[in-house]
């Protein structure tokens, strides 16, 4: 299942400009225009960023992101704006920005910010106390897993790596992001200790089971799911 992001821009070429190159990367994209679309659309449809405009017609960028802040929704916000002085950044930042990006940008850098933002724990899922797939249960204040009421004993770092996967269910997870967010270290992705660990995992997660949770996507990375 792929990331969703809530595109805002008003700019008829920047607009469709970014929307397509976050397809070309391989999320889904919903893109809109005015302020209190975008406000209808983040209060009313789960997305894991929403990339806003500082200027909008109809309600501004700034009302539209104090608006989902006042409502407790903690969707992690790039703003793009024109305005680049001090005092607007510190605006955008305090009003609840993730991080604020100055007109005209490289959308290289763009992109690079998103995928650092989707790799940041949300304060709502780090408030979790469990994440459930399927019949795969794993209590994150015990660190205890159980599968169909059957406990797993795990390592500490197999258990990293579930919660890991857990916590992105349904996304195809890539051999970078689980070396800097499961060993915290830049390795070559080509190692095998991936492959090692995942193998350990799926040995104690799925063998013995008629549903598999943990695939490899040949070429891209592992999912765990229950939909496969």
């Amino acid at each position: 299942m792929s990331r969703k992001i809530l595109v805002v821009e008003d700019d008829t070429v920047t607009g469709p400009y970014i929307a397509q190159g976050l397809k070309e990367a391989g999320y889904a994209v919903d893109l809109v225009s005015d302020g209190r679309e975008a406000l209808y659309l983040a209060t009313g449809t789960s997305h894991d960023l929403i990339i806003l405009d500082r200027m909008l017609p109809s309600l501004d960028g700034l009302s539209v992101l104090n608006a989902l802040r006042a409502a407790s929704i903690d969707t992690p916000v790039i703003f793009l704006s024109a305005l680049s002085t001090l005092d607007e950044r510190v605006k955008g930042l305090k009003a609840g920005s993730d991080d604020y990006m100055v007109k005209p940008f490289a959308f290289s850098e763009l992109l690079a910010r998103v995928e650092i933002l989707l790799r940041r724990p949300r304060a709502s899922d780090m408030a979790q106390t469990k994440l459930t797939c399927a019949d795969l249960e794993l209590e994150l204040l015990t660190r205890r897993a159980t599968r169909e009421g059957r406990e797993i004993e795990l390592q500490p770092r197999e258990y990293r790596l579930l919660e890991f996967l857990m916590r992105r269910q349904g996304q195809i997870v890539t051999r970078t992001m689980l070396l800097e967010g499961v060993w915290d270290h830049y390795f070559d992705p080509q190692t095998n200790v991936i492959d090692v660990h995942i193998s350990r995992l799926r040995q104690k997660i799925d063998k013995g089971f008629t549903r598999t949770l943990i695939h490899t996507i040949r070429g891209a990375g592992y999912i765990l799911t229950a939909e496969r």
